[in-house]
């Protein structure tokens, strides 16, 4: 059995590139650093490390991603992992990289936004079998009555 999934929350590290291929679907690349805390054991202090990952938006969504997103935005991208390699043309080494190919990126609030019950960010995502297609929903949490069950 095979699987490639990855879901990884951070903030963008510059603005979203956007360009087009040569039959016009747009693609946009992101820059994402996520970031983890934790304490040793025996210690007070936290320690923390940041991974800087790179992340590639096809179709509409990445016309969405350029259009809504900037610098220090915060996002949740669903994906999968892509390797690629190729020879450096100046110096003929030999270079590889790991890139996030999204299938959905989830706009996250700004601090002090959309906090509260009932605010949600909003997905951008691809259609299932690799297509290119993109759908936007703009998600409401539950309504804030006394009947809800739990």
């Amino acid at each position: 059995m095979e699987l490639n999934k990855v879901f990884i929350v951070g903030n963008l590290t510059r603005d979203p590139e956007l360009r087009m291929t040569s039959s016009g679907t747009a693609v946009c690349d992101l820059g994402l650093a996520s970031n983890h805390r934790w304490r040793k054991q025996g210690e007070d202090q936290f320690q923390e490390e940041t991974c800087f990952v790179s992340v590639t938006v096809w179709g509409r969504q990445a016309e969405n991603c350029n259009q809504y997103l900037s610098k220090g935005s915060g996002v949740l991208v669903e994906g999968r992992l892509k390797y690629d390699q190729w020879d450096d043309k100046e110096t003929g080494k030999a270079r590889n990289k790991l890139t996030v190919v999204a299938s959905s990126v989830q706009f996250m609030p700004k601090s002090g936004e959309g906090s509260g019950a009932g605010q949600g960010g909003s997905t951008a995502s691809q259609g299932q079998q690799g297509s290119r297609e993109t759908t936007v929903e703009f998600e409401q949490g539950p309504p804030l009555n006394d009947e809800v069950p739990f």
